[in-house]
């Protein structure tokens, strides 16, 4: 009978908890809240751009070769340092050496003909000098001649008159007379010996000038024969290929009695990499991201090489050609990069952030409030364009926002609205203008919102609203 009893009370206990389970009263707790809420707050905002960009050095010189022949000495290989000017590779350069030695004997054959024509000049120039002292003596013996003839005029007329008077003789007017007729023939061959004699000055003048003509020409061929070893002694410079800068060589595309051929183009036979201590990353810019990258913004970077190591650099431009490909436009960033340790290799590949704009104390909601839609109301709700005419209370700084954060305001803000749980329990819109995000928290710039101050930024259950009322179980009895 006590059996009976212990097994009748013990099923009366387990069904009487099954009842409470099954009949307990419906719905959720009065502490379930319908919203989840986050309180407006200040802290930190990095506006980014993320990219990837390849690493390459500042300059890359190509070394090449302007003339065609066989590779005799390679003095440089891979990441060979080498300073500007050093020989890095020679080519044949006998039949240049043949050329050069017949083009020093020419000129200098050029230059004994000069000397032999200038030694002609002195030569006729003296001559004429010579001429011209003899125009002098016998221009004086004409003169001498001439007072001489007048002298046996006076005296044959002397004569002639003592003889018309029979005071003198015959002999002596007819020495008087040859007197005179010896004074004339003198005259006449001092004049005949002046006119011989500047014939000869014009002969002399005339050889100077040819003279003359022919020591130009010498000196034109000499100008000539020099150009032309000038030109040989280039080339012979030529076959010793010389690094244009200081660099170190990152490819080598030469190989030891190769024939370079330099007929049509200047082919390449080293690269070298100028200083690679600094480095560019030519980063891929989204058109959409464009518009926000400025000179001198900083970036940081990491590479595949060094996973842990963040590296830093400023962005020195943002060049003006646009890329297409498959309908997707990108601008190229140059982004500089200090390499003291060498660590970044050209053509390696950089995950970029570049930082456009930060704030140190913004007032800050999280996005998830800006994403956040009532139950009934579309997710694409059309805002107002006119911004909120309040400010944010206390900006970003004491005393209000400085001139570069109004500047970066009015350049980069939009309009955003979030909801706040009103005194009924339903949410209550609040317009906004927003500034920066970093992707997980947005600036508020201007609205009717406070430090501390809750928003929604989901609901618990259907999108905020109530949690419906849980259904009984099945009755049993």
């Amino acid at each position: 009978m006590r059996r009976i009893w212990f097994w009748l009370g013990g099923f009366a206990v387990l069904a009487g908890a099954a009842g409470f389970f099954l009949w307990r009263p419906a719905g959720g707790s009065a502490a379930d809240a319908a919203y989840r809420l986050a309180a407006v707050e200040r802290g930190p905002i990095v506006a980014s751009v993320r990219a990837t960009g390849t690493l390459n050095p500042v300059t890359t010189v190509l070394v090449g070769s302007q003339l065609s022949g066989q590779v005799v000495e390679v003095l440089a290989d891979y990441n060979t340092p080498v300073k500007e000017g050093q020989v890095v590779a020679r080519l044949y350069s006998e039949q240049i050496r043949s050329r050069r030695d017949a083009a020093m004997a020419d000129l200098a054959q050029a230059r004994a003909d000069r000397e032999t024509k200038s030694a002609q000049i002195d030569k006729a120039r003296s001559l004429l000098q010579k001429a011209q002292a003899v125009a002098d003596d016998l221009a004086a013996q004409r003169d001498r001649a001439t007072a001489q003839l007048i002298e046996a005029q006076r005296n044959f007329d002397r004569q002639t008159e003592l003889t018309a008077r029979a005071v003198g003789t015959q002999n002596a007017l007819d020495q008087a007379k040859t007197q005179l007729d010896v004074q004339k023939a003198a005259i006449a061959s001092a004049v005949a010996q002046i006119a011989s004699n500047q014939a000869e000055q014009l002969g002399l003048k005339a050889d100077i000038a040819l003279a003359d003509a022919a020591l130009k020409s010498a000196d034109a061929l000499i100008l000539q024969r020099e150009a032309k070893l000038k030109d040989i002694e280039i080339d012979l410079a030529r076959t010793e290929i010389r690094s244009p800068v200081e660099g170190v060589v990152v490819k080598r595309d030469i190989e030891l009695g190769q024939t370079v051929a330099a007929s049509l183009s200047s082919p390449t036979l080293f690269t070298v990499a100028q200083d690679l201590r600094a480095i560019d990353i030519y980063a891929n810019i989204d058109e959409a991201d464009v518009g926000r990258l400025k000179a001198g913004q900083r970036a940081s970077f990491t590479v595949n090489a060094y996973p842990n190591r963040t590296f830093e650099g400023v962005v020195r431009m943002v060049r003006l050609g646009a890329q297409t490909v498959q309908n997707v436009v990108t601008y190229t960033a140059v982004i500089g990069v200090k390499n003291d340790d060498q660590a970044l290799l050209p053509g390696m590949t950089a995950n970029l952030q570049i930082v456009t704009e930060e704030r140190d104390n913004a007032l800050r909601i999280p996005n998830a409030a800006l994403r956040f839609r009532p139950a009934g109301v579309p997710a694409a709700v059309a805002v107002a364009a006119k911004p909120p005419a309040t400010e944010a209370q206390g900006g970003n700084r004491r005393g209000g926002r400085n001139k570069e954060a109004r500047a970066a305001d009015a350049e980069y803000w939009s309009a955003g609205r979030v909801y706040q749980p009103g005194a009924d329990g339903n949410p209550q819109a609040v317009t906004l203008r927003l500034g920066i995000t970093d992707g997980n928290y947005t600036e508020v710039l201007r609205g009717d919102l406070t430090e501390g101050a809750a928003i929604i930024v989901g609901g618990n259950a259907s999108n905020g609203a109530p949690p419906a009322p849980r259904q009984r179980g099945p009755r049993l009895f």
